[in-house]
């Protein structure tokens, strides 16, 4: 059996995740109350608080980023242990962590810029389009000015990114090339487009203050869906990653082919294991999003070996 943890990415957020491991773990705790160290923020009052930050993109990558490693403190203390990993854009912060990468403070102060820099971008669009190949998808948003693939996520759903004229153009002609659907997405900037290249550039220079360690669990970076034990090649993945393509679907075939036969979503929600699945139907898939489901997924995956 070979493991994979998998992070989702924004837009998984939501109120009170991670809860009950800072209610449970002192590890746990200890993440969460570091964020206001880190960046001033108080990760309680902003993701244990009802209020409408959570999903403000300067916000929301502190707060996924904070919980997601929590819950690797719990995970890790329980021995539960991953072969390779992965994350969806910014879940690959958390998959850094994991590999050893980079610190738990870093990967927070890090985020902290990103979702400063990518919320100051504004205007543009993005839209989930159905159903449709992606080579016939990036053949037809190649030909518009402003439009690009943003995320491979699974077998007939895929999402481009772009100005608002673009998107809607793309969407015109994606539906006569057979689309079953193309809907517009409800986000505040065009993510994973070349709008954001400026966000990647000043991203740039705060990596340029970080320790990168040596990969001690490898990963696979999104902007290549390539298996990376080098740390010398996460700074560009890092940067390149803001303005280029998230290649989950091939990220997801790049470790079923290394071996992986076992999945494990850690974060709030489903959406990767619902990704995975329409992939490939015949690996084993788990998710732990409470402090209860980190014993309940250990039983399975050890009664499965």
């Amino acid at each position: 059996m070979k493991i994979a943890f998998l992070f989702p990415g924004q837009g998984a957020q939501k109120q009170n995740m991670g809860k009950s491991f800072y209610e449970n773990d002192a590890d746990s705790r200890a993440v969460f109350d570091s964020v206001r160290t880190v960046t001033g923020i108080d990760a309680c009052d902003l993701i244990f608080k009802e209020n409408d930050e959570l999903n403000n993109t300067r916000f929301t990558q502190i707060a996924m980023v904070a919980t997601g490693i929590a819950m690797l403190k719990a995970i890790e203390k329980a021995g539960l242990r991953a072969d390779i990993c992965a994350g969806l854009s910014l879940g690959e912060y958390e998959a850094l962590y994991l590999s050893g990468a980079i610190s738990a403070a870093d990967a927070i102060a890090i985020v902290d810029k990103r979702g400063q820099y990518m919320s100051e971008i504004k205007g543009g669009a993005m839209s989930a389009v159905l159903s449709l190949s992606n080579d016939t998808i990036k053949s037809i948003v190649d030909d518009i000015e402003g439009c690009w693939v943003a995320n491979y996520n699974c077998p007939g759903q895929t999402v481009i990114s772009g100005t608002t004229e673009a998107i809607a153009l793309a969407g015109e002609k994606l539906k006569e090339a057979g689309a079953k659907r193309v809907l517009p997405l409800k986000v505040s900037g065009a993510f994973h487009s070349g709008l954001m290249k400026e966000a990647g550039e000043k991203l740039g220079k705060v990596l340029d203050t970080v320790k990168i360690n040596d990969v001690q669990i490898p990963y696979v970076a999104n902007i290549n869906a390539e298996i990376v034990t080098d740390k010398n090649d996460i700074k560009k993945n890092l940067i390149d990653q803001v303005s280029g393509s998230v290649h989950l679907e091939q990220s997801v075939r790049k470790m079923i082919e290394w071996g992986v036969d076992t999945f494990v979503e850690i974060g709030p929600g489903k959406t990767m294991a619902g990704f995975v699945k329409k992939i490939d139907s015949h690996v084993r898939m788990f998710n732990i999003e409470e402090y209860a489901d980190v014993e309940k997924v250990c039983s399975q995956i050890l009664e499965a070996k």
